[in-house]
């Protein structure tokens, strides 16, 4: 029987593939992967049916091969699966899967990516005319009796079906790259996305040649001798780690594989192996970077696959926004290889993926803290950013991790919650019943109150990472009676507010006096001075600023939608300890202007403290510091 046939393939319109190329444009390297995912899957077809008995003859060594002729300027995808017959070309090639033109440029005009429209309208194998001026299929079924197939197509909705050449079952598709796409005619570009995408295809994947030196006997003097010989350049792992049981794999092989993906980082922590079937399919090893507090450097390193396919770095509806910071791979089959923005925001099974990650996460953490919880502490540091994003951001994330996020201390010790509550509470409750946390962000520079709290016996958390703002006001919201504030919000007498108070010894008249005298002194701007009695051990001037004006301005600075107080004038507190003999020495003293050197003298103290004096107030306060001595 003479296979021979022209059509129009039926799309209904004049010519719909300059609409494609124009609109897929900027995705056009995906034509590789979407053809040779159509050989892979062909491929695995093929022995899937011989496993179940349904084909018999020889499978041969099953791959898929890419060649490049930059002279004749073709890509040739080459496969040894399925085939098809000429009948099937019509079917899977000739019917495009939606019913007009009308349809898909009305679908099109809101589509966000490349991925949506061809996921939306199966044009996966079209994607070839992105780069291609005319397209060719040669194929042989392996179906008994099958005849060879040729098919045609320069781009217009013509093609034509003739006999074909080819001998052996399977299917080669030809593109003639088009005068736009000759990028690709490029042999380290195809490498290039063929490394992106095929990396871990489960079938062979053959591009190009490599030579290798192998022995050939012996020279005239009696030396090994070698011989250069072409050998397949197999550019992809077919079974890499997330395809096996955990059971099989060591330590070694897991580092190896990160190691794989991220060739210049350092070892992570540790890993999670993923491994679901119901209620949907998911595959996958997530590993715990060490973070060094840098949000921006560690996102987008998950990547997505779909049957060992890739998709995309872009996974933030499938993995919850606090684990964007972990690495490592997903793959699940119920993710469509052309997936799109919308779909992964729709989707249930994406939704489910997500809430099955964070369990994993979660039950992961929880057994590490339990089995071994000294090496839990000292990995504290990198783990306990996820942990933190994780309970700021996820209520049913909070609900497992409150029991192993731990608090640290100035003293560098480690607490969980309920130890952190059971140490603090008989010392740092206030006379309203409210247990303080009290917390440093700097202690280098936040020293000076630190060790007045200490004195107190007040203990000091430290709170520096980048999340720990947002977690300080969601440990409020959640944790009955309880209150944070930094040390340097108060004097230490002031910071926890107890029934007992210390006295001034200043008279009514003297701390009007004392008042004026600094007021005076004080040239910046938001300064508040309040005369108040203080432990003698105390520095007679301290600079605060309230614990609420200070968190709402900080949360300002990093966008969280504050701007209010972002906008307002900074305010300081100006303690004046009356209490102190410096005090006494200016009250004393009859010399105003001495009076005004000594207070200008211990409110530079203060500011120098915060951190707060700089440029020439701090180069006036070293030339009056070598006049005082």
């Amino acid at each position: 029987m003479s296979i021979e046939e022209k059509g129009t393939i039926s799309i209904h319109t004049e010519n719909i593939f300059p609409i494609i190329k124009k609109f897929l444009y900027s995705d056009n390297e995906i034509f590789l992967r979407e053809l040779v995912s159509n050989a892979v899957d062909a491929v695995q077809k093929i022995k899937r049916l011989a496993a179940l008995g349904q084909y018999n003859g020889e499978l041969g060594d099953l791959l898929v091969e890419v060649a490049l002729d930059e002279e004749n300027k073709t890509i040739t995808i080459s496969d040894n699966g399925l085939g098809m017959t000429a009948e099937e070309i019509k079917k899977y090639i000739n019917q495009v899967a939606f019913s007009g033109a009308s349809e898909f440029v009305e679908k099109f005009k809101d589509a966000k990516d490349a991925n949506e429209i061809i996921g939306k309208f199966g044009l996966g194998f079209y994607s070839a005319f992105m780069v291609s001026d005319l397209v060719e299929i040669q194929t042989l079924s392996y179906q008994d009796g099958a005849e060879a197939a040729r098919w045609v197509c320069d781009g217009s909705t013509e093609f034509e079906i003739t006999p074909g050449n080819r001998s052996s079952r399977g299917t080669t598709i030809i593109l003639h790259v088009n005068a736009e796409s000759e990028e690709f005619l490029s042999k380290n570009k195809l490498e290039e996305i063929l490394d992106k995408y095929g990396k871990f295809l489960p079938v062979p994947i053959k591009f190009g040649t490599k030579t290798e030196q192998v022995p050939d006997g012996e020279d005239e003097e009696g030396k090994p001798k070698t011989t250069a010989v072409e050998v397949d350049n197999i550019i992809n792992t077919t079974n890499p780690i997330w395809t096996k049981a955990p059971a099989d794999l060591s330590d070694e092989d897991y580092l190896s594989f990160y190691k794989q993906l991220y060739p210049f980082s350092e070892d992570p922590l540790f890993w999670i192996h993923l491994n679901v079937d119901y209620p949907f399919n998911l595959t996958g090893v997530l590993y715990f970077p060490k973070v060094k507090n840098d949000f921006d450097m560690q996102r987008n390193k998950i990547k997505l696959f779909s049957r060992q396919v890739f998709i995309t770095d872009e996974v933030k509806d499938i993995v919850p926004e606090f684990l964007m910071l972990l690495h490592g791979v997903i793959d699940s089959p119920d993710i469509p290889l052309n997936v799109s923005r919308s779909f992964l925001q729709a989707d249930s099974n994406v939704k489910k993926i997500n809430s099955y990650i964070t369990k994993k996460v979660a039950d992961k953490l929880q057994e590490l803290f339990n089995k071994d919880r000294k090496s839990y502490e000292e990995k504290w540091g990198d783990i306990g950013l996820f942990v933190k994003y994780g309970l700021v951001s996820e209520d049913k994330f909070y609900d497992k991790a409150k029991d192993f996020v731990l608090l640290t201390n100035t003293k560098k010790e480690n607490f969980t919650l309920e130890e952190y509550k059971d140490k603090v509470k008989d010392f740092q409750t206030d006379k309203n019943g409210q247990v303080v946390y009290l917390y440093a962000t700097d202690p280098a520079k936040q020293d000076s109150f630190i060790q007045s709290a200490n004195k107190k016996n007040y203990d000091v958390l430290l709170m520096n990472s980048p999340i720990d703002n947002h977690f300080i006001n969601h440990m409020e919201s959640k944790l009955e009676k309880t209150q944070l504030k930094r040390v340097d919000s108060a004097v230490a007498d002031k910071l926890i507010e107890k029934d007992e108070a210390i006295e001034s010894v200043l008279t009514e008249e003297q701390s009007k006096k004392v008042t004026e005298i600094f007021e005076k002194a004080i040239t910046k701007a938001g300064m508040h001075v309040e005369v108040v009695g203080l432990n003698p051990e105390e520095l007679p001037v301290t600079v605060t600023m309230d614990e609420f004006m200070r968190r709402m301005k900080d949360m300002a600075q990093m966008g969280g939608g504050m701007g209010f107080y972002g906008n307002m004038p900074d305010n300081y507190k100006v303690a004046i300890n009356g209490n102190h003999k410096l005090i006494g020495k200016i009250l004393a003293s009859s010399n105003e202007e001495e009076q005004g050197t000594l207070a200008k003298q211990a409110v530079d103290l203060a500011l120098l403290a915060q951190g707060m004096l700089t440029g020439a107030e701090l180069t006036a306060f070293v030339s009056r510091s070598v006049d005082l001595i």
